[in-house]
């Protein structure tokens, strides 16, 4: 199965996973497979569920069982065409293709994402004047307004400011007209800031979004949208979240907890503050009647707007029931991603969207006090969105917690070193209450031996320090980082040392009539970044435009160039995950990334020239 078919799958499959912890139950394994357009008779679920004694089925072995299915004589039999199912588009590739040649997109995503786009861009001065928003509903529009990578830059911003430094975007010239060279810049900036913000695009590539493949486009919105709408469920943004912990729960624990069971508790939270006796428990079964979103919206409803009646629920038809939930929702400016059949039908991703939006909208949280508010650091952040951009399972919401059964610590050797994990060696969950701890614990001593089996400098930390959540553990995802960076500079079998680099750049600037150089990492100049945007101009002549660098004389005008360096990086082809406060404060450890990777940029042109 190749990148662009599992990232489709990956999609379905996450509509399972409700527990939203890498895996399905066996007892949801047939509709999922259904939903992928296999159609698996019953009593061949059952035979391949007898494998899964534990009850649980991770997206890889998913794979497995859907190839293999796919493998068998009656495959045209037993597989039915996507195309059956009801709200869904499809978009089907070459003839020549007899593998996974059919890809489909569901209808009510790519409306949800429309109006998205033209709310949070309707008043982009850019946008309005290239006449890209609003963005039609009607065929392929979204897909066409997306080719130029624009949005998609502007989409990025919104979701994480300062990401893309806008002054960097090739914009049509008076014509109208914009090259596909500079189009495909656009993209290669989109996608290496969405890799930065922490954004998995293994999958997708400058030509997929240039041809508008819906199936890739969504995924990519999907996720830069998603990220946008989580970024303010922490306890900086909002303290009151201190409520929904029980008794005897931390405030560790609830860093840890992913956003959709973050959520879960706040509606119910709200629910209990209005008398309503329902649970939720997920954003598909348990909202589709209306009635948990009647409540909720009077919960969390100001004195300003309100007041907002229960006169939803007295209304017996669903649909009907669900459009005067949104009416009200109107009422609040909170009426997006989901229309009525959208409740009705249990649509996890766009329900959970609602309810996110309406989260950031109006917390409607008291806050605790009393109690230390624990605040992400910068350095925390890059590490978590690095991880995440190659895929760990489930998604890494907070270090200290995710990184406690060593799964996810050891997902990540493999991918940063493939084969290295001997996976007979690794303890899968579920694990059970006795002994369990102990198996987190031997998953996170193996990692420590990977580590050590790469030359990782490991001194004082062990198994049991990560699994107890120890600082130490930022050491090792580092290290983990810094090889994951420096493979890109391997030659002859041998990864590239700091001052190898730094002689490369320098000679790199010299050979270009630069007069910037530097003796180290830690070297204060730095901090202006003016040696960066030197260096990406000798690799690519021409490519910067030197009356947007400043003189760097005070620090606004040092975090502008900062910004500017990191967005040309990645235009340029750079997956940079620094951020601009790592340039100025002089962060040697994150500038070291930056110029290995600018190296590697360098080198790939100059096998090119060749």
């Amino acid at each position: 199965m190749d990148r662009a078919k599992s990232f489709t799958v990956r999609e379905l499959f996450d509509q399972f996973d409700t527990s939203n912890k890498g895996s399905i139950t066996t007892s949801s394994l047939g509709d999922a497979l259904a939903a992928c357009g296999a159609k698996v008779p019953g009593f061949k679920v059952r035979d391949i569920c007898e494998s899964y004694k534990d009850g649980s089925i991770t997206f890889d072995d998913f794979c497995k069982i859907l190839n293999q299915v796919k493998s068998k004589n009656t495959f045209k039999e037993t597989i039915k065409p996507i195309d059956e199912k009801k709200k869904v588009n499809v978009n089907r590739g070459s003839e020549k293709s007899s593998e996974w040649t059919t890809h489909s997109y569901a209808e009510e995503e790519k409306l949800a994402f429309v109006d998205w786009i033209n709310f949070r861009l309707a008043k982009d001065p850019l946008l309005l004047k290239l006449g890209a928003i609003p963005i039609a509903e009607e065929g392929t529009a979204l897909f066409q307004a997306l080719k130029d990578g624009i949005i998609m830059n502007k989409l990025v911003n919104d979701s994480v400011e300062d990401t893309v430094d806008e002054r960097a975007l090739n914009v049509p010239n008076a014509s109208g007209k914009l090259s596909i060279f500079k189009i495909q810049e656009n993209q290669t900036l989109a996608l290496n800031s969405c890799v930065a913000i922490g954004c998995n695009v293994v999958n997708i590539g400058a030509e997929d979004l240039i041809e508008g493949k819906p199936h890739l486009c969504l995924g990519l919105l999907w996720q830069v949208i998603r990220i946008g709408l989580m970024a303010k469920i922490t306890l900086k943004d909002c303290p009151g979240l201190r409520a929904l912990l029980d008794e005897f729960e931390t405030l560790e624990q609830l860093l840890a907890m992913s956003p959709e069971e973050i959520l879960c508790r706040w509606v119910n939270y709200q629910l209990n503050k209005v008398g309503c006796k329902r649970v939720v428990k997920n954003f598909t079964h348990d909202i589709k009647d209306s009635e948990v979103y009647a409540h909720l919206l009077v919960a969390v409803c100001p004195e300003d707007k309100g007041p907002i009646g229960l006169e939803p629920i007295n209304i017996q038809d669903l649909s009907k029931r669900a459009e005067m939930v949104l009416e009200n929702a109107e009422a609040l400016d909170a009426r997006s991603f989901v229309r009525a059949h959208d409740i009705v039908n249990g649509n996890q991703k766009l329900n959970l969207a609602f309810v996110a939006n309406l989260f950031n909208m109006y917390p409607a949280m008291d806050a605790v006090e009393g109690f230390e508010i624990i605040e992400e650091t910068r350095e925390e952040k890059t590490m978590r969105n690095w991880m995440n951009s190659l895929g760990a399972t489930p998604r890494v919401k907070y270090i200290y917690e995710d990184l406690k059964d060593g799964l996810a610590i050891i997902q990540l050797f493999d991918k940063i070193q493939k084969g290295c994990v001997n996976w007979k060696k690794v303890n899968t969950p579920p694990f059970k209450a006795l002994g369990g701890q102990m198996k987190q614990i031997e998953n996170c001593n193996y990692a420590i031996d990977l580590g050590h089996n790469l030359g990782f400098v490991l001194v004082g930390i062990d198994g049991k320090n990560l699994h107890d959540g120890d600082k130490l553990t930022l050491g090792l995802v580092w290290q983990m980082m810094r090889h994951y960076t420096l493979a890109m500079l391997t030659h002859d079998g041998k990864i590239m040392k700091d001052n190898e680099i730094i002689r490369w750049c320098n000679e790199k600037l010299e050979l270009a009539g630069k007069t910037s150089s530097f003796a180290s990492f830690k070297d204060s100049s730095l901090g202006t970044s003016k040696t960066i945007v030197d260096l990406i101009d000798a690799i690519s002549p021409g490519y910067i435009n030197y009356d947007l660098v400043t003189p760097a004389s005070n620090e606004d005008e040092k975090f502008l160039n900062a910004r500017y360096a990191i967005t040309m990086a990645r235009k340029v082809g750079a997956r940079i995950f620094a951020l601009p406060e790592d340039i100025t404060e002089v962060n040697p450890k994150m500038i070291m990334t930056v110029f290995a990777c600018l190296m590697s940029v360098g080198f790939a042109k100059d096998q090119q020239k060749k």
